[in-house]
């Protein structure tokens, strides 16, 4: 009996020390939390791959974050040199595409009003509000199943986000569909908290002009001929017009997609190289990704610029979200 007391005492012993290192849903979200608040900015190095056609895409991301609301966003596609910056500082939200010397500004409250799979405080707050999430650990990691706050969360519903244990760094981002089909992944390299930042470290002008001496001008929009893109995804509606218009800039092409219900406009041609200083349009809306480029989403119209062509996606008929998800299969597969 005495035996089995001292056997029985070590068991418990071992359980209660197990119990110890272990942490509740809770706790973790608490954790987090604190660590959003607590920490200065950071420095993050990941790649995203997108799953939206029969190739994957492949980008580079390097983001920039300064408390409370400094942002810079830097995605460059590794195949096809393509370069963006999403930049948010005291003057506002701002979209440059360094190749063509042009840049958006938004007022806006970007990042805020959605899920952004490539930054750390976007994440915590995904997995803080959504008080469904699953919550595991698996090896060294805390991995969280919650709900996403895309403008089109229906297309992308539902994601998994993998943390270290120890410093809770964010490791991976898989971001699915209905089906849990993953289309974007966000595997992060690269994570550095309380990062001290230069002065101008968020200038419009100074990230413009360093992001142009990494990316050369594109000189291929000199040639005014380009390949006509259609949309995958249509909403239940069909192509019943093509026009071609020749401008001062080359040729519009211009699409009228109709439906019972509903109907949409897509308008491509070249877009044009700013040669001198830089051109900065304002634009009311919000920036919004498109999964290959980050999109301007206005009243009744999604605009974007994606090698060297400039789309407007237009519909005084569909939501938001229904244009977003319609400029996301822009090109995707040659469906008519």
């Amino acid at each position: 009996m005495k035996k089995m007391g001292i056997l029985l005492a070590g068991v418990m012993l071992l359980l209660a020390l197990s119990a110890c290192g272990q942490k509740s849903q809770a706790d973790v979200v608490t954790a987090l939390n604190e660590k959003v608040e607590e920490m200065k900015g950071y420095k993050a190095n990941a790649k995203m791959t997108l799953q939206m056609g029969t190739d994957p895409q492949v980008y580079n991301v390097e983001i920039w974050h300064k408390n409370p609301s400094f942002y810079r966003v830097n995605l460059k596609n590794q195949e096809k040199e393509q370069s963006q910056m999403i930049l948010r500082n005291n003057e506002g939200v701002y979209v440059l595409t360094p190749a063509l010397n042009k840049s958006f500004k938004f007022q806006s409250e970007w990042p805020e009003n959605s899920s952004q799979a490539y930054l750390y405080e976007s994440l915590v707050k995904d997995i803080t509000e959504d008080k469904s999430a699953t919550f595991k650990e698996v090896d060294n990691q805390y991995v969280f199943e919650t709900k996403t706050r895309y403008q089109n969360s229906k297309m992308l519903p539902v994601q998994e986000i993998r943390l270290n244990k120890k410093d809770l760094s964010p490791v991976s981002v898989k971001v699915m569909d209905p089906d849990k089909n993953v289309l974007v992944t966000v595997e992060f390299s690269k994570v550095k908290f309380d990062t001290t930042f230069d002065k101008d470290a968020f200038d419009m002008q100074k990230n413009m002009t360093s992001a142009q001496l990494e990316v050369e001008v594109m000189a291929e929009v000199k040639d005014q001929n380009f390949s006509v893109k259609y949309p995958a995804e249509m909403q239940g509606m069909s192509l019943t017009d093509e026009q071609r218009i020749d401008t001062e800039n080359g040729e519009r092409v211009v699409l009228t997609y109709e439906g019972e219900k509903n109907s949409f406009t897509l308008i491509q041609e070249k877009a044009e190289v700013v040669q001198t200083k830089i051109v900065s349009t304002t634009v009311n809306g919000n920036p919004v990704d498109l999964g290959f480029t980050v999109g301007a989403l206005a009243d009744n119209m999604v605009t974007w610029t994606y090698e060297g062509v400039n789309y407007t996606l237009a519909s005084q008929s569909l939501s938001p979200d229904e244009m977003v998800e319609i400029a996301r299969t822009v090109g995707v597969e040659p469906v008519k």
